[in-house]
Parts: structure tokens; C-alpha cells; sequence
């Protein structure tokens, strides 16, 4: 336990104000990894596929319907689904998988499943990724429902966002967050203007801080990225409304990028340094800031170029390898694009090929490991010279519903998640 706690804490809060990866093989712990970038340093990857894809290891099935992505440490791979194939019910569960061979471990119940949009089955289920910590697992039910499980799958606390907070959405899709674990502290964003971030004891779940935010709509889908500016931890988040800085010792407000209000704002905001990349779909666009120390100890920002709508992103998120961003433009159009994170310029477009909606991107090893909602799973060359495609693969079982999940690549895995079950393919040479 002791090893991943020190290890998760030192990672978040080190390499948060990096532009690289730091945790190694067999650990990606939460949502986009360890510092939430969603770029690896794993290395010694397939430079292409053979016809067909990578090698497929495994598939384990009753992990249920979903879009939550998998977390994996100590040889366990994690995720949240509803409906499972190994359950008798239509009901919510966080599920243990075994790395090695694709065998459930166990399924813990965290809720009913989530019914909103009640016309649309295709927007249902769950949405969070696991957050790993030690022997615990947290996990967000897309209703709001924080729930700390252990290793072994026995429950230990669950907080209610929306009752104890006042949490709201902004939209009507259900809580997608994954939970910051940030040394004892548990970080999520219940939303609205009254408890718009919260800090929790991580062991309990009781309160140790609440930031409000005036005029905020609600969550959105992103998770907090941690940020290190004049000596202060930031905790960086989107909302509704916005981008954000909170203050991580008591919580308390330090800036705000404000948008006009929009379908939904989805993508994890990027930090570099003292950068902070923010996109949004729905023809908002993407806005580069600067976090800038002021005389009497607080935090401002400047912006360094403007929402540009060349640069929004839906979902499937954004990633920043060396001094480009890689992403889908347009609104989830699904086309991969490079753009100059300095400038925004857009450096390449790609053509329409094979694969179709929103992109949910990954990188490793200098790839681009790209999932369409439709299925289609490509490999892309990460370099702002022209666009590469190395191989490509239809995900098995793929179009009944979208394949919203982002790819994971640990332990020279590939991880995909797809309806009722997560494939597990060969990427190391």
C-alpha cells in the first residue's frame, strides 16, 4: 500500500508542471495515467501492425456497458460498468480483472445503473474511470455517487455529490470524473456555485475543504490535473463555465476562464509548466493561458491566444507530445489533427479514412493510438511533419454501441474497452 500511495502522490504533484510521463510499467492508476496527460513512457512498442492489428492476449467478458476507460496496477485492471454478463441484474459495478489472463476477480455493486436520456440507450451506462491508490479504488457513479472499495472488492465509504454538495451537471450526461488522490486528500468536482470542487478525507470521506465558484453551471466530464505555480499547488480544472485554478492547501478560488455556456465541456484540461491548454467542443474552440504569480502571493492568468474554434475538441481529448498538440478537431468529427501548442497553428489535418465520430486519443513510445467511435482502432505516427498512418484494426464486437473509452497502454499492453468486455492486445516489439 505504502508504495503506491507515496508513489501516485509524488507522480501527481512532480509531474504535473512536466511535459513528460513518470510513472513506468504495469502502473497507470486513473484516467489519461498517473499525471493525467494520457502520454506514456513506455518504450520498445510496435513502430507498426501487421494486417489485422496487434496480437490479441486476452478478452474478459462481464466488465458490463460503459465508457469508462481501464486502470491498472499491481496486475489488476479496473473499470465500472453496468449490466454485466456475469451478474443477474442490470445494476452498476466496479470490477476486478486479472492482467495476466483476462479472469474476473470479483464485481462489488456501486448503484443502479444510469437511466438519464431515457431515448437515447447509447448515452447511458457508466462513465468514470477507477482511480487506484494504495488498496483502494474509487470510483464515480455516473448518478455522483463517490465509492471507496478495497482491493478485495469490499465497500468502505460512499459520499453522494449531488445530496451532500448540491452537485449538479451542467449537462445532462451523468458525472464522467475521475478522483484526484492527492496524499490523504480525495479532490473531485461535484458542480454548481456552492461546493463547485471539494477536498475529502480520502479514508472517510468527510470534508476538508469546499471552493465555490459564482455563476458555475456545473461539472462538466473532465478530471483535476495538478499544476505548481510561485511555490503553490493549483488544482486545475473545467467546469460549465470554464476553466479553473483552486488553491490545493484550503480551497480557495484563484482564477477563472470563463466561457459562454455550451452543450457540454468535456476534454481534461493540459498543464504544462506554468501553461494551461483548454478546449471545448460545440464551437467553443481551444484557448492557450499563463499562470502568473502576483505580488500579494495569489495566482492570475494571461491569456496567450483566445478560444480558436480550429482547436476544439469534443471528446476523445487532446495530447501534447513535445511542443504539439494531437487531437480530433472540429466538433468530434473524428478527423486527428496537429496544432503548434505555442501559436495553435494548425500543422496538419488528416484526410477522412476509416473510422468515423468522435477520436479518443493515447500516446506512446512516439505513436498516436487512436479509438473512433465507431471501432476503429489506427495507429498514427506523432510528428508534426504530415500524418503516418501504421496500421489499423476493427475492434471486436465494435458498432452496436459508440467505443467512447480511451485506449491504455501500460506493460506493453494495449487495453481497449469495448461494451461488455476489455481486449488486452500485444504492442511491444
Amino acid at each position: 500500500m505504502l508504495r503506491h500511495f507515496g508513489k501516485l502522490s509524488l507522480m501527481l504533484t512532480v509531474a504535473a508542471g512536466t511535459a513528460s510521463n513518470v510513472f513506468g510499467e504495469g502502473f497507470w492508476p486513473t484516467f489519461r495515467g498517473a499525471n493525467r496527460t494520457g502520454v506514456s513512457t513506455e518504450t520498445g512498442l510496435l513502430q507498426s501492425w501487421p494486417e489485422g492489428g496487434p496480437k490479441l492476449e486476452w478478452e474478459a467478458v462481464g466488465v458490463g456497458r460503459g465508457y469508462a476507460s481501464v486502470a491498472v496496477a499491481d496486475g489488476k485492471v479496473y473499470t465500472l460498468g453496468d449490466g454485466l454478463s456475469t451478474a443477474g441484474d442490470a445494476d452498476e459495478y466496479l470490477t476486478c480483472t486479472d492482467e495476466k489472463t483476462g479472469k474476473q476477480l470479483w464485481a462489488t455493486k456501486t448503484g443502479a445503473a444510469y437511466d438519464g436520456h431515457s431515448g437515447k440507450p447509447d448515452w447511458q451506462s457508466s462513465r468514470s474511470t477507477p482511480t487506484i491508490d494504495g488498496n483502494r479504488i474509487y470510483a464515480v457513479t455516473a448518478k455522483g455517487t463517490v465509492v471507496c472499495v478495497d482491493t478485495a472488492g469490499k465497500e468502505l465509504w460512499r459520499k453522494d455529490l449531488t445530496e451532500e454538495f448540491g452537485g449538479k451537471k451542467a449537462d445532462s450526461w451523468g458525472y464522467s470524473e475521475s478522483v484526484l488522490i492527492d496524499g490523504a486528500a480525495l479532490i473531485c468536482t461535484p458542480g454548481g456555485e456552492s461546493n463547485t470542487m471539494v477536498s475529502l478525507d480520502k479514508l472517510t470521506g468527510e470534508k476538508i475543504w469546499s471552493c465555490p465558484r459564482p455563476g458555475d453551471t456545473g461539472a462538466g466530464h473532465a478530471s483535476i490535473v495538478i499544476s505548481e505555480i510561485g511555490g503553490q499547488k493549483i488544482y486545475v480544472q473545467s467546469t460549465g463555465k470554464g476553466v479553473m485554478g483552486v488553491l490545493a492547501k484550503n480551497g480557495q478560488l484563484l482564477w477563472t476562464y470563463d466561457i459562454d455556456k455550451t452543450t457540454a465541456v468535456i476534454p481534461t484540461p493540459i498543464v504544462r509548466g506554468d501553461l494551461v491548454f483548454f478546449t471545448a467542443g460545440y464551437d467553443r474552440g481551444g484557448a492557450l493561458l499563463k499562470q502568473v504569480p502576483t505580488s500579494s502571493g495569489g495566482v492570475e492568468i494571461k491569456e496567450l491566444y483566445p478560444l480558436d474554434r480550429n482547436l476544439q475538441n469534443k471528446h476523445g481529448g487532446v495530447v501534447l507530445v513535445g511542443d504539439f498538440l494531437y487531437g480530433n478537431g472540429g466538433s468530434g468529427d473524428g478527423i486527428p489533427q496537429c496544432a503548434d501548442l505555442m501559436t495553435g497553428d494548425v500543422k496538419w489535418k488528416a484526410a477522412r479514412g476509416k473510422g468515423s465520430g468522435s477520436a479518443s486519443i493515447t500516446s506512446a513510445d512516439g505513436l498516436l493510438f487512436i479509438q473512433y467511435a465507431s471501432g476503429m482502432m489506427k495507429l498514427v505516427k506523432a510528428q508534426p511533419d504530415s500524418y503516418e498512418e501504421l496500421g489499423s484494426f476493427e475492434i471486436p464486437g465494435s458498432g452496436t454501441r459508440p467505443s467512447w473509452a480511451h485506449p491504455t497502454i501500460v506493460g506493453g499492453k494495449l487495453f481497449i474497452r469495448e461494451n461488455d468486455k476489455i481486449l488486452c492486445y500485444n504492442v511491444s516489439k
